[in-house]
């Protein structure tokens, strides 16, 4: 009898188990996006909330679809809607992982480049601001 050889075919996709118990493929990576992402909320907030009193001028959100949801449901609805983007640029980049991590570990990276941008806009602003 011939043995098959397995160096051919793609890796098997990883068990539940395995997911939850040895960890998931860019960890890391996805806790940068998760930390920019955290810190694009916390800017929006204060300049939002805190420096348009303080410096009375006014900001708003640029983003229409993120206005929508902050006109709509206040900042709740800002918080939800930026956080499930996160959640699912993320779990894109699992299911790219699975096949190929280097593509998905370079959407992470453009994405988390993204919103440091944003995050280092909102910066400016909150110092030209004062």
């Amino acid at each position: 009898m011939k043995e098959i050889s397995h160096d051919d075919r793609p890796p098997e996709p990883r068990s539940l188990y395995a997911m939850l118990f040895e960890g998931l493929p860019l960890e890391g990576e996805t806790r940068l996006f998760i930390l920019a992402s955290t810190l694009d909320v916390l800017m929006t907030n204060f300049l939002i909330n805190h420096a348009s009193v303080a410096s009375h001028l006014l900001f708003v959100e640029s983003n229409p679809v993120a206005r929508y949801f902050l006109d709509s449901w206040g900042f709740d609805g800002v918080i939800y809607f930026k956080f499930g983007l996160v959640a699912f640029v993320s779990l894109i980049c699992q299911v790219i992982a699975r096949s190929r991590v280097d593509l998905a570990r370079r959407v992470l990276y453009f994405a988390t480049a993204l919103v440091v941008s944003v995050v280092a806009y909102s910066a400016l602003l909150m110092v030209q601001s004062q």
